[in-house]
């Protein structure tokens, strides 16, 4: 095979695999409404991809916080913007930190574990029992974990902008001294609920879609060996978390560009 030939059967080899992908998409929305009739599932799901999710996004928010305010503290300093200081912290983790770092966590911590959960159903033949039993797992495995994921992402990311900015009030207020009505007031004053925060809570909803997504779809579609369900946990968190720095970008072209 030459190069030109390699390079055209690579592509092709991409184009089909984005193919399969959006018609797994395709199909794992038709299967939400069936999702939401088990409602018990969606609320274990919650649970099981949400709950034990909160330690890695609270300490992580509160040491973004930390780092934040001491780092934009000394940077506002310089151009004699410290009072600043609150608004700066808020706008960056409500409209890109909060989202962002949310969603890259999620993949790690989340993502995988559902990816390996699927991938060891299938490879358990637990899948195509119950393919051969007339049910489908789409719509009894996938859908109710799908839905529980898009509404678990921006709950974590709203409890990580909050324990970040909380962080960053303790070094503000306690540690430099900056004045604690200013920090707080100078937030109510220039952060604007849709445009700010409403913004933020619909890119985390995107990432938890992206990320949710990704997650079966390495899980489902992944060998049924434990090489395979190994290599479908490390696709997983490479390709949810380059989804969402890509459309992070997109994003924040849309909502932030104009004014």
């Amino acid at each position: 095979m030459n190069p030109l030939q390699y390079v055209g059967r690579r592509a092709l080899d991409v184009f089909a695999a984005w193919g399969h992908g959006a018609v797994f998409f395709i199909e794992l929305i038709k299967a939400v409404p069936a999702g939401l009739a088990r409602f018990g599932l969606v609320v274990t799901q919650i649970h099981a991809i949400g709950n034990r999710s909160l330690v890695i996004i609270l300490a992580s928010g509160l040491a973004v916080g930390f780092v934040l305010a001491l780092q934009l503290y000394n940077t506002l300093t310089n151009f004699g913007a410290a009072e600043s200081l609150g608004l700066v912290v808020n706008l960056s983790l409500v409209r890109e930190l909060g989202p962002v770092v949310t969603a890259l966590l999620f993949a790690g911590r989340a993502g995988t574990s559902l990816t390996a959960e699927i991938g060891l159903m299938k490879a358990g033949e637990q899948i195509a029992a119950m393919e051969l039993m007339a049910i489908d797992p789409r719509k009894r495995v996938l859908a109710p974990r799908f839905i529980a994921g898009v509404i678990a992402m921006p709950l974590l990311a709203a409890l990580f902008s909050a324990i970040g900015i909380l962080g960053a009030w303790v070094v503000a207020v306690g540690l430099i001294g900056i004045d604690a009505g200013n920090f707080w007031s100078i937030q109510q004053n220039g952060v604007d609920v849709w445009r700010d925060v409403g913004n933020g809570v619909v890119k985390s909803a995107v990432f938890g879609v992206i990320c949710t997504a990704v997650a079966l779809y390495q899980g489902y579609e992944t060998e049924a060996t434990p090489e395979g369900v190994a290599y479908a946990t490390t696709r997983t968190v490479v390709t949810a978390s380059l989804g969402v720095l890509a459309m992070d970008f997109i994003l924040t072209a849309l909502m932030f560009s104009t004014p």
